[in-house]
């Protein structure tokens, strides 16, 4: 039979005394919690043990006595070790014993009433306590009902480490009768300034609670709802992205408790990554309004909108004449292309207009900053948006007329195979046509399979531009959706306190002596970095419908229309 022996590494330099701890059956295991010094008094020893087992609801008892003699072991304090077996009276009684600065300690196992006449093989098991109890290994402490309810799993041990955080608050600066050496004896970890945030940041939720309160309903008001407030709020990326931060205060600000580890987690992951985002956002708009820069942006915005206005008539002149040498639809090609320069004079003139004006919108544009940097980037991708509205206008009508030729071909073409399309039952019916039918519809084809190499070289020049724009978009609002989904606290505490975001454990065998019991070191397997961001990962919204190239494709040879704007996706869990 082999009896495991839990014992934490704090106490290996701790006085002789006696060990506390709890005694797992279903396991033949031992777990040492705490070491009480001498002298003491057995009846005030088991008052306290009784009163911590009523606080913590875990069955400490004294299980053995642990000797660490500087020079070399006394008779009279082995003897004395081994009466203390008979006035706490536990089934077995465990005595470790270390000499001087050795390695190698001596564990024996005292019984009155063996069950089992073989002598029992001793495993010595050991852990960091202050790690095993900020690991969260264990059960949730809240859930009375799932407490390690099975305790032939190696969850006991940590359950009953985390369970006995109350004897852990005593330090040897109390004035008491009892004497422990754990973790926490030479004072309880904590921090005047954490303790400082804690006390301050109750009534800070409070006022912030009430202040989120009156925005969301300004927010949830009928205003809102009335085209074109509903219109602009659920097109533009700002509106998405000040809704999704507001979410994120809210989470942050409730009073409520959280219930588990991952809640914990995601609420620190919710301010850490607030934090750096307005920090960010501060230091943007410092650089903006430092050295006059926003004046210089203002000045190199309208060259660059007529700079940019200009290759797209050349493009059009280009596209007017015989492009790559192909032979167009002249009329139609002349009437395309004055069509969109006409555009492009009336974008030309509107730019104009507004060139008083944009040193002032983008000072206030700038002051924006300060809510962060995903909301200033989010202003940004809709600023491209407004200045390529003329693209995307450019794309929806060469779209339109591409897709209704391309669908006017595939309808005319079944008329030719004698088919037609069946709404009320969505499929494809035979039909018999008369000859008239046949004649115009011979000419229709004709002539829209003549028009249609024109129409798709203007489609494709303006999707390809549309295209650009797109991934411009899509490349500021992938760095938007990283800084608000990256867990940077998780992250963060995972490089400096691997062993609070523990996957699980392995055991390391240390060097062994003969005649000694075997030595076993349990160390915290911490999670891998990819394993946090998956896991703590915060949720978010995608900024374009994740759409695969194949259905991509599809859309882009029907002619079906790619959005200019951001569009909420689903929010991923």
């Amino acid at each position: 039979m082999v009896l495991k022996v839990f014992f934490p590494s704090c106490c290996s330099s701790a006085d002789s005394g006696i060990l506390i701890g709890r005694w797992i059956s279903e396991q033949n295991s031992a777990v040492i919690l705490a070491v009480v010094h001498f002298p003491f008094i057995p009846v005030q020893v088991k008052q306290y043990l009784g009163e911590v087992q009523h606080l913590t609801k875990v069955s400490v008892s004294v299980l053995g006595s642990w000797s660490n003699s500087k020079q070399e072991k006394e008779e009279s304090l082995s003897e004395f070790l081994e009466d203390l077996g008979t006035i706490f009276c536990h089934e077995p009684w465990i005595q470790i014993s270390k000499e001087g600065d050795s390695k190698f300690w001596s564990c024996s196992i005292l019984q009155k009433h063996p069950k089992n006449p073989q002598e029992e093989e001793i495993i010595l098991v050991y852990y960091d306590q202050r790690k095993v109890m900020l690991s969260h290994l264990h059960p949730p402490l809240d859930t009375a009902g799932q407490r390690a309810e099975d305790a032939s799993k190696l969850s006991a041990i940590f359950d009953t480490v985390a369970r006995s955080q109350v004897l852990f608050m005593t330090d040897r600066y109390d004035e008491g009768p009892i004497k422990l050496t754990h973790w926490q004896s030479d004072g309880v970890e904590a921090s005047i300034i954490v303790e400082l945030l804690k006390q301050a940041s109750v009534p800070a939720c409070m006022l912030l609670t009430f202040l989120l309160s009156l925005v969301s309903g300004i927010c949830r008001s009928r205003v809102l709802k009335f085209w074109p407030l509903s219109f602009l709020w659920s097109k533009l990326s700002t509106c998405e992205q000040l809704g999704h931060r507001l979410q994120h205060l809210q989470v942050i600000s409730s009073n409520k408790k959280a219930q588990n580890q991952n809640q914990l987690m995601r609420k620190a992951n919710i301010f850490v990554s607030l934090l750096i985002d307005v920090a960010l956002g501060i230091l943007l708009m410092s650089w903006l309004y430092r050295k006059n820069r926003i004046g210089h942006l203002a000045d190199t915005l309208i060259p660059v909108a007529d700079h940019v206005a200009e290759e797209l008539q050349d493009l059009l002149q280009w596209l007017m004449g015989a492009p790559a040498g192909l032979k167009m639809n002249r009329a139609l090609d002349q009437v395309l292309g004055r069509f969109f320069l006409y555009h492009i004079h009336l974008w030309i003139s509107y730019i104009h207009l507004l060139s008083p004006f944009i040193e002032m919108i983008l000072w206030y544009v700038g002051l924006s900053a300060c809510l962060g940097l995903t909301v200033a980037l989010c202003i940004l991708s809709d600023i491209i948006a407004l200045l390529t509205f003329h693209i995307y206008c450019f794309y929806v009508y060469g779209a339109r007329l591409y897709c209704l030729k391309i669908y006017g071909l595939s309808s005319l073409w079944r008329l030719f195979r004698g088919k037609k399309w069946n709404v009320l039952r969505q499929r494809v019916d035979s039909c018999s046509y008369d000859l008239d039918q046949l004649f115009i519809g011979t000419l229709l084809f004709t002539i829209l399979l003549f028009l249609l190499p024109t129409t798709a070289l203007y489609y494709l020049v303006f999707t390809l531009l549309r295209l650009l724009v797109v991934i411009v978009q899509g490349l500021i609002h992938l760095l938007v959706d990283l800084i608000d989904s990256l867990p940077l606290y998780s992250l963060i505490l995972r490089l400096c306190r691997s062993y609070r975001l523990a996957a699980g454990v392995k055991f390391r065998v240390l060097e062994q002596q003969d005649g000694k019991p075997l030595r076993l070191l349990m160390q915290i397997n911490p999670l891998s970095y990819g394993g946090v961001v998956q896991t703590y990962r915060l949720p978010t919204y995608s900024c374009y419908p994740r759409d695969s190239w194949a259905s991509l494709c599809k859309k882009l040879f029907l002619g079906e229309l790619i959005y200019p704007w951001k569009h909420k996706g689903d929010k991923q869990n």
